[in-house]
């Protein structure tokens, strides 16, 4: 889709009629542009065949790129107000907005893989393929350290420290934090810097790690492709994104035997509560602990 209908009318609408100031209206249009963009990957051409469907998908992608529930929310009521607008202009008949729930408060998770899924997402990257070696190094490097996929996609080699196998993540408001990269995505690094990175750099090229064909950063929905590729090509039928493997990064560590307090800092949250829905432990593995050591629950013999 070339472009959405009535944008100009419509941030007319929210400046004069709505009395929204500049920068929230214009954070309304960012969020239609964005939608168009995922339009355009869908081949929808006109603003009529856009659907409730497609939409709740959109939403999805949004929750498998890591924005947060205040972020969808905004952007929600963007797309209420715009196709609420739209319809009021006779453009469509039917508002495809009507039956979005809005997200609750509470944080989205994405399902958790299991360490064999993500050996066999892995293993299926052929790195003697164009850019095979970078989309392993940065599936490795994703999984190896649980960084947001916004952190990965802003990677530079100056947060790089190779003689530890070390990276120093800069995360939100800022905040840093040094997680550790283990041998294997390291090695993956070094090789895409090798081999396959200096191929993609251009003059306009800064120290980012992960570059796209045109020598920038890999972007978020970039990313999220790339890994669904992957997913799909092994018959992994749930929804995988960036996220979900930063979901198993943390989830893996805990069932490991590994301390709230560690994961916690190696996820960047502020509050250890954040950090506690990671933790999954299998129903009937509790209760087979509970029964074979619990005084009161043991077998009678």
């Amino acid at each position: 889709m070339t472009e959405l209908p009535y944008l100009e009318t419509y941030f007319a609408y929210l400046r004069l009629e709505r009395t929204l100031s500049d920068n929230t209206a214009s954070s309304y249009m960012y969020d239609l542009e964005r939608l168009r963009a995922f339009l355009t990957q869908k081949r929808i051409e006109t603003i009529d065949n856009v659907t409730y469907d497609i939409l709740s998908e959109y939403i999805r992608v949004l929750y498998d790129l890591g924005f947060e529930v205040t972020s969808i929310q905004r952007c929600l009521s963007s797309l209420r107000g715009y196709f609420a607008f739209v319809a009021s202009e006779g453009a469509i008949s039917v508002d495809p907005t009507e039956m979005l729930e809005t997200p609750r408060s509470s944080r989205y998770l994405p399902s958790v893989l299991s360490v064999e899924e993500i050996e066999k997402i892995l293993e299926s990257i052929n790195t003697s393929e164009w850019l095979g070696t970078r989309n392993r190094a940065m599936i490795e490097t994703l999984y190896a350290t649980g960084m947001r996929v916004s952190e990965l996609a802003a990677f530079t080699f100056e947060q790089y420290i190779p003689d530890d196998h070390l990276v120093r993540i800069t995360g939100k408001g800022s905040k840093e934090r040094i997680v550790p990269l283990g041998d294997i995505a390291a090695h993956w690094i070094n090789m895409y810097y090798a081999t396959e990175r200096p191929k993609l750099v251009k003059a306009h090229t800064d120290s980012t790690v992960f570059l796209n064909k045109s020598g920038k950063s890999l972007s978020r929905m970039g990313i999220w492709k790339i890994i669904q590729f992957y997913a799909k090509s092994t018959g992994i039928k749930s929804n995988v994104s960036p996220h979900t493997f930063r979901h198993s990064f943390a989830t893996h560590l805990l069932e490991g035997g590994a301390d709230l307090r560690t994961v916690q800092e190696m996820l960047g949250h502020a509050n250890i509560v954040t950090t506690e829905i990671y933790t999954h432990v299998d129903r009937e593995y509790l209760c087979e602990v509970h029964r074979s050591f619990h005084p009161r629950n043991k077998r009678k013999s």
